[in-house]
């Protein structure tokens, strides 16, 4: 029996809770707050084929420690999860990595949208948290960068009731704006070879596809003012539209190339801090849903290579949940709101079961975050350095407490 005396709830009131375990542990818990376990819905764990950045062992570690207790993985990997047969091997490997590290993580899978493979989706119904259509390049090949296959995509959505998940850059805008770029070039060209335009672009012509065929639309890494705008007009008609935004839009920006160099490159990529204001307004208004955090590791050595061949992503899983305390801290969101980011709002949107996961947090605890104690395989962050105010502390998933001061 896990024993929680005296935590204190989000309503500011204390109370004990008791869960059946096969620990026999018993916490004096006055000075934390009681959150629900927290859910990524957006993750880059790299199995299969790109392991020696990030596995589920490592991962798994990484998520307790940033006090999640589901993920939503990616399909982007080597091979693509674009078939059936490549998810059902993809979910044996990820059952066998979590066995090894003895984490019964809870994990969903985004299904890839391949244009050469659109007859898979039907068979993976019910198997997958929703169909990923990059309509712009990012790491990895899959790209649906014509009408055709976007419409068959959405209509074929529509009639399954499976959700879409879009990165949304126009991949048309993106090429129009390489050609103009003559290498080489400092990082913060990545800002404008991936413009504001090229997200609004491919964020109108999502929401046309859910007036025309009713698809719920999840749009992923929201960045820019312009997004914002056409996401609080879509939820206005009341259609199904859900936004996320990440932690390094939203405590990152494009001031921060020079410091961080060829850490500060992710797709969509970094923006000037008016965008960053409107993300936090978006939040407090109800227009953004939720927060992922992109955990998109590569090693080091490849994210210092020269503009061009640095390769995009960041990890963010372990200090998400820091950076919005944090961000409370500061009078900029509430308990409320990071409660709606982290769990609530995926929830509903994903239309998940309830479980009994839950984190503990210590608001009062003020901590550096320190590269060396990163559970990620990559072992550094772009928010090294920074002192944040609220960490987790304990995390509870499947009945089994974690002590994240000694999790190893």
């Amino acid at each position: 029996m896990i024993q929680i005396k005296h935590i204190q709830t989000l309503d500011g009131t204390h109370r004990d809770l008791s869960i059946e375990s096969q620990q026999e542990i018993s916490i004096e818990a006055e000075n934390l707050l009681l959150l629900p376990g927290l859910i990524d819905p957006h993750v880059h764990f790299r199995t299969p084929g790109l392991e020696y950045k990030e596995d589920w062992r490592t991962a798994a570690q990484a998520s307790i420690k940033g006090g999640y207790t589901t993920v939503f993985d990616m399909p982007n990997t080597i091979p693509p999860t674009v078939t059936q047969l490549e998810l059902q091997k993809k979910k044996d490997l990820i059952d066998s990595q979590l066995k090894d590290v003895k984490i019964p993580l809870r994990y969903h899978l985004f299904f890839g949208a391949d244009k050469h493979h659109l007859g898979e989706i039907k068979k993976v119904k019910g198997q997958v948290i929703g169909i990923k259509v990059f309509m712009g390049c990012s790491t990895g090949g899959l790209v649906i960068d014509d009408d055709e296959s976007l419409h068959a995509i959405f209509k074929l959505a529509a009639e399954e009731d499976m959700l879409v998940a879009v990165h949304a850059e126009d991949e048309h805008r993106l090429k129009e704006n390489s050609k103009k770029i003559v290498l080489p070039q400092p990082y913060a060209i990545h800002s404008q070879i991936r413009d504001e335009k090229a997200a609004s672009i491919a964020v109108k012509k999502a929401i046309d596809l859910v007036r025309l065929y009713g698809t719920r639309l999840y749009i992923l890494h929201t960045s820019t003012r312009q997004e914002i705008d056409l996401i609080a007009q879509a939820k206005m008609e009341d259609l199904p539209v859900f936004a996320e935004t990440t932690p390094h839009h939203l405590f990152l920006n494009s001031n921060d190339y020079d410091r961080l160099q060829g850490k500060a490159v992710m797709n969509p990529p970094l923006r000037t801090t008016a965008h960053q204001k409107a993300l936090f307004q978006a939040i407090r208004e109800g227009v953004i849903d939720t927060i992922g955090s992109d955990h998109a590791p590569h090693t080091i050595e490849e994210k210092a290579r020269p503009y061009g061949a640095c390769p995009s992503g960041v990890p963010g899983i372990e200090t998400t949940l820091p950076l919005l305390l944090e961000a409370q801290h500061e009078g900029h969101l509430s308990l409320e709101n990071i409660v709606d980011l982290t769990s609530r709002r995926a929830q509903e949107i994903f239309k998940l079961k309830p479980y009994a996961d839950y984190v503990l947090v210590d608001l009062a605890a003020s901590r550096v975050v320190n590269e060396n104690e990163l559970k990620t395989k990559c072992h550094w962050s772009p928010f090294a350095g920074l002192r944040l105010r609220g960490w987790p502390v304990y995390t509870i998933l499947n009945n089994h407490l974690y002590d994240l001061y000694s999790l190893h």
